[in-house]
């Protein structure tokens, strides 16, 4: 339990309380100075709380018209949000579609949304739930109105679809669900299962409602990971891949300190259950450690992923791996600098055009964040910094991963910092 503590300890104090009221629909486009390699970064939201929400904890989704969707952790009457943003000409305009009442339909949500085939948004909550146990967290879906609402601020409609008891997992937190063909949900616990330490689940719709199973409980044995804070992906044999925060080291002990361990992991169909494969443990050198980002896949099946802390820069490690046969190959691509603990990646790195592109949580120049790309070059990749938060009207502490329109311009999020000290969404357009 001093894990969780200390890490929510640490998000606290990157978040602010939220004013009892504020305006419910927010139209804001403020353009910053560019910084030395000329691409303008624009805040088009500053969240102020009341329904509007504050501090966001994930990334964004954008659907195919263009909109954003996004949670608040906090916001709404206390316990988060779901928001749409819609561009209206030059602005953007903000719905919230969602607050949580903070019981048995969830409260303050880590990850962000996804859009499900029929068009809903799917979730999860950190804590709430009601039932077996109350705060262990709940699977949500929303579903707009289902017929034209009088106003665009009416509420879409929520609909519970599990609640975690703690045997079966508790306090999803990081990493957006993802879908299989046939339409079922997977994801990750950061705690709860067999022993304590946190699940891989799947969810099957049947009749109306969803069946829960967990595929994999952490922690069987002295060398598995542990806290799984990241969702996970699929490659195209149907396998499970994604990473856990920290790892055992040996005779059943936890690593000496917080988060310094963690693995990527394979999750494979074996018979009725599911057999995990770790493809790579964290040793805290050149190779980082304290993993929270989930990984990604380029179209030849290599592996990217990144650290929060450690490696030749001190401040995180973006990698990849590749596969020969049953084997994986893993490299650091680039060691990023930083001094501060833990300060590195949160979000999973996007792969646009080549590049890599991310945040970091308190890396940069000032110690509260960046956002940069990685560009392969004569064998190697090189650093662009894009954007290195501020503290000021730009935002601070991003968490967020980063998504792409058809024009290339991408967006995301930062926890803290904006016109309101309350985070904001941002929006970069390159070179």
């Amino acid at each position: 339990m001093t894990q969780r503590k200390q890490r929510r300890s640490f998000l606290l104090g990157h978040m602010r309380i939220a004013p009892a009221a504020a305006p419910l629909v927010i139209a804001l486009a403020v353009s910053l100075a560019p910084s030395v390699q000329a691409q303008t970064f624009s805040v088009i939201h500053d969240f102020a709380g009341g329904q509007g929400g504050a501090s966001p904890q994930a990334g964004l989704t954008m659907d195919q018209r263009g909109d954003l969707y996004g949670t608040t952790f906090s916001g709404g009457v206390g316990f988060g949000t779901v928001f749409r943003m819609t561009k209206r000409g030059s602005n953007w305009i903000l719905t919230p579609l969602y607050s949580f009442l903070g019981g048995d339909d969830g409260a303050h949500p880590f990850a962000g949304v996804t859009i499900g085939p029929d068009g809903s948004l799917y979730g999860t909550t950190y804590y709430g739930g009601g039932g077996k146990c109350v705060i262990c967290g709940i699977v949500f879906s929303l579903k707009p109105p289902p017929v034209r609402p009088p106003t665009p601020l009416s509420p879409w409609t929520e609909t519970v679809l599990y609640r975690f008891t703690g045997d079966d997992g508790q306090y999803p937190e990081g990493g957006d669900l993802v879908f299989d063909e046939a339409g079922a949900l997977y994801g990750t616990t950061s705690q709860g299962g067999t022993y304590g330490l946190g699940t891989v689940f799947e969810l099957i719709p049947s009749n109306g409602n969803w069946m829960e199973s967990v595929l994999y409980s952490f922690g069987p044995s002295d060398q598995d990971g542990i806290v799984p804070r990241s969702g996970v992906v699929f490659d195209k044999a149907g396998n499970l891949y994604g990473t856990t925060w920290d790892a055992f080291r040996g005779t059943g002990q936890r690593a000496p300190q917080e988060g310094t361990g963690g693995i990527v992991f394979q999750l494979t169909p074996s018979g009725a259950g599911w057999a995990e494969t770790i493809i790579h443990r964290f040793t805290r050198g050149n190779d980082g450690g304290a993993v929270w980002a989930g990984v990604i896949f380029d179209q030849s099946g290599n592996i990217y992923g990144a650290t929060t802390w450690q490696g030749s820069g001190g401040g995180g490690v973006v990698f990849e791996m590749t596969a020969s046969g049953n084997n994986w190959t893993f490299t650091s691509l680039y060691g990023l600098a930083g001094t501060g603990v833990e300060c590195g990646v949160y979000g999973s790195l996007v792969l646009y055009q080549g590049s890599l592109y991310g945040t970091t949580l308190c890396d940069g120049a000032y110690g509260l964040g960046s956002i940069f790309k990685l560009v392969p070059s004569s064998g190697g990749w090189t650093h662009v910094s894009l954007h290195d938060f501020t503290g000021g009207s730009d935002g601070a502490y991003s968490y967020s991963n980063l998504v792409f329109d058809a024009d290339g311009n991408f967006y995301g999020t930062a926890s803290a910092g904006g016109a309101n000290g309350m985070g904001v969404v941002f929006k970069v357009t390159p070179n």
